[in-house]
């Protein structure tokens, strides 16, 4: 969980440094080729742009095609082409455009680096706390973690507190002033506050509250969490906000965790075939080899034994051949001697 709460401070570090430098890019390209900022939203493909462009007074047809592999629409890429010969800015000097180049392609690597960090914090959120992270995504909910200092501090607070997380300045001048306590901190970034209506905004932030502090606390106490309770929730506010605007009954909370504990063991049990299967398929290699191994043994001991048995009849078939010759040997000396004797 601390590589969560590192994560998440440096990736909301990078976003305030990648806007501050991508401005500085617009800002300092934009006295040559001022009419592409209007023409060009995002930040990443006007630093491609400049970088690809450089010069405007080269930018003809012929290259229509280049542009719009960076921006992705031919239409654009044709009213970049078209403005650039008609455009008003300044003209640079290959100093100007090398130094713009080079911090574009800076601005662009820390884009990239951000899209990685971005990847690492959803896999690091879904392994420490997966149903938190399914209930109000991996950003929100390692801002929280980050907030409270750990995930343990987090599920020790009351939803009360989760509600307001993140407001505590507003908090302590509302108590101080004595005036209206603030209804939500880091989860007003939520897309459910979002889209609540104002007059509910207040309820939502609440019932949300409510359910992060249920699905922290699943996660740091469960032995093996996973995102099928904070699926369930993430329905349950959904169903919630639905249920405001439109008056509709909805389920009651015993109900919809009694559904979810149902579902999480089903999952415990899909899980276990997955790890059993897995192991099996893993261990599968080591037994063929062993049948193997047992089987070539086998073989050369039944060798082994096919040859002694060979090589004792072998000797039997000598010594069957020899004894006849000898016995005849034996006759004729004892014959010779007899004859000698007369």
């Amino acid at each position: 969980e601390y590589m969560d709460i590192q994560a998440i401070s440096l990736l909301d570090q990078m976003d305030k440094d990648i806007n501050t430098f991508a401005m500085r890019v617009r800002e300092w390209y934009g006295w040559h080729f001022p009419e592409l900022k209007k023409l060009v939203n995002d930040n990443a493909q006007y630093c491609s742009l400049a970088i690809l462009i450089r010069n405007k007074s080269t930018l003809s047809s012929d290259r229509q095609q280049e542009v719009a592999d960076v921006v992705g629409d031919d239409a654009v890429a044709a009213e970049i082409v078209a403005t650039a010969s008609i455009s008003m800015g300044m003209d640079f000097v290959d100093a100007d455009f090398a130094n713009i180049e080079c911090f574009a392609r800076r601005v662009l690597n820390l884009t990239r680096f951000r899209t990685q960090l971005h990847q690492y914090l959803v896999d690091k959120m879904n392994a420490v706390a997966p149903n938190l992270a399914a209930l109000i995504g991996e950003q929100i909910g390692g801002r929280l973690i980050c907030q409270a200092g750990s995930l343990t501090n987090l599920a020790k607070y009351p939803a009360s507190t989760v509600q307001i997380l993140g407001a505590e300045k507003a908090l302590f001048r509302a108590l101080k002033m004595k005036g209206n306590t603030p209804k939500y901190g880091l989860i007003f970034h939520s897309s459910f506050i979002g889209k609540a209506p104002k007059e509910h905004k207040g309820r939502i932030s609440r019932f949300l509250a409510n359910k992060a502090s249920i699905c922290s606390r699943l996660d740091c106490f469960l032995e093996t969490p996973n995102r099928v309770f904070g699926d369930i929730l993430h329905a349950q506010v959904d169903e919630r906000l639905k249920s405001l605007q439109s008056g509709e009954e909805m389920k009651t909370n015993q109900e919809i965790m009694a559904e979810a504990v149902v579902a999480y063991n089903k999952s415990l049990k899909r899980s276990k075939k997955r790890k059993a299967s897995a192991e099996a398929d893993e261990e599968a290699p080591a037994v063929a080899a062993a049948d193997d191994a047992a089987e070539l043994k086998k073989r050369r001991k039944e060798e082994k034994r096919r040859r002694k048995e060979a090589a004792q009849a072998a000797a039997l078939t000598e010594l069957v051949e020899e004894a006849p010759a000898d016995t005849s040997e034996k006759k004729k000396k004892k014959k010779r001697k007899q004859q000698e004797m007369e």
